[in-house]
């Protein structure tokens, strides 16, 4: 049975309304007002789609279905609604609706799954409010850290009173939810945030595994001084070895890696932060992914020498900490042909590409067999308000979802 395109193009659409900026744009950070306003917007579509939810201690938002036999290993799919603070509409939205509408879609055509299958829709998957992402996913399947609840917003809050504000009261003794051995496959749709289908003209891919993302946070601290009086080689400026060690860094990315190899420094802060006052401390963020184990450890390296070197160089002390660390991962075989007959009958014939952005998947592949299915989106845009993906291209997505959902659902593989 075709999915229905106008109920799902209504529902992003109409979530797209919630933390909207501008005219496209999107702001609902992790455990806001917006964010929560969100959550039960998408909670009340699970509802009418048949599934039973509930929303746990880490802000998740879950749906089941039950399947006839209790004893399978369940099927999850799901994505996030949660955004940049200056995001698009489809980033998230379009997997975790589109995975309702595969539920949505079943139940109207009176199919009862063989195993239990579980719409999710993460908490805080894209980490920009307090510095570390993926924080439902990683609650459900027992990857938490300790002081997880006590980092803080730029605001100063923490994230166990933020969950508080949102209306849940965070307890991480129940964190993992999920063991091993109770889940069979996650499956999750996503916009590719690339320019890869566009450019072969494609709708529709098939996500062959996920790049290891490293997140560091970099401190450097020297010594602030009146920028009229302090002679230039007696100054110990931190926001002069900050950009040095950017610089190299992203000359070191450029020359080692390849296609692949993606750094990206996206967060500075000064301090003081004033005209005529040499920066005594600056903070930054390292960003580094890579398919390539090896080159991402090479490059790694070569990072830490470049901030001990020009640390040393410019008379300032250094402290690297590190917010998040995967190896690539990669989604299972047998999902990944299942995705592909399914879309060969379709007529989609789409091509196998790889993913640099992580996703709550990259976390859910430490707990089971995973597989993706990415959209087209508009000149590779993502992670902010030009972000676009054609209705067709979601449509043919979900459709490939489907499809994939209920062979997993029905069949008797991974017990």
């Amino acid at each position: 049975m075709p999915i229905n395109r106008d109920r799902l193009s209504n529902n992003l659409y109409e979530l797209a309304k919630i933390g909207k900026i501008g005219e496209t744009g999107v702001c609902r950070l992790a455990h806001s007002k917006e964010d929560r306003q969100a959550i039960q917007v998408v909670k009340g579509w699970m509802e009418e789609a048949g599934l039973i939810t509930r929303i746990d201690e880490f802000g998740n938002l879950i749906g089941r279905l039950e399947g006839r036999d209790k004893e399978k290993p369940i099927l999850i799919m799901g994505s996030h609604v949660d955004s940049q603070p200056y995001g698009g509409r489809f980033d998230g939205t379009a997997g975790a609706l589109g995975a309702i509408e595969v539920i949505h879609t079943l139940t109207d055509d009176g199919i009862v799954p063989n195993r239990t299958i579980e719409v999710i829709c993460f908490s805080d998957e894209e980490g920009c409010r307090f510095n570390k992402g993926v924080f439902g996913v990683r609650a459900l399947t027992g990857m938490l850290e300790d002081g997880e609840l006590d980092r803080k917003d730029k605001n100063g809050m923490t994230r166990r009173d933020a969950l508080k504000e949102f209306g849940v009261e965070p307890d991480l003794s129940k964190s993992p939810v999920y063991q091993k051995g109770d889940v069979a496959a996650f499956l999750e749709l996503h916009i590719e945030q690339g320019p890869v289908l566009e450019a072969q003209g494609k709708p529709v891919g098939i996500v062959s595994g996920i790049s290891g993302p490293i997140w560091l946070t970099v401190t450097l601290e020297g010594f602030a001084g009146h920028a009229g009086s302090v002679p230039m080689n007696l100054r110990q400026d931190a926001l002069v070895g900050a950009s040095e060690i950017i610089r190299q860094y992203d000359d070191l990315v450029k020359r080692v890696g390849e296609d692949t190899t993606v750094g990206t420094v996206g967060s500075l802060q000064v301090f003081p932060n004033s005209r005529n006052i040499i920066a005594e401390k600056v903070e930054f963020t390292i960003d580094l992914r890579d398919i390539d184990l090896e080159r991402r450890t090479s490059i790694e390296k070569q990072l830490y020498h470049i901030i001990e070197k020009t640390a040393s160089a410019y008379n300032l002390t250094h402290k690297i900490k590190e917010d998040t660390r995967s190896g690539p991962r990669y989604c299972a075989e047998w999902i990944k042909e299942i995705m592909k007959e399914e879309s060969d009958k379709l007529k989609l014939y789409s091509p196998v590409l790889m993913s640099g952005p992580f996703h709550d998947a990259l976390f859910m592949s430490y707990m089971c067999d995973y597989g993706m299915i990415f959209v087209r989106c508009e000149k590779g845009i993502s992670h902010n308000p030009l972000e676009f993906a054609e209705m067709n291209d979601i449509e043919n997505g979900v459709q490939l979802l489907y499809q994939t959902a209920l062979r997993i659902s029905q069949s008797n593989e991974k017990e």
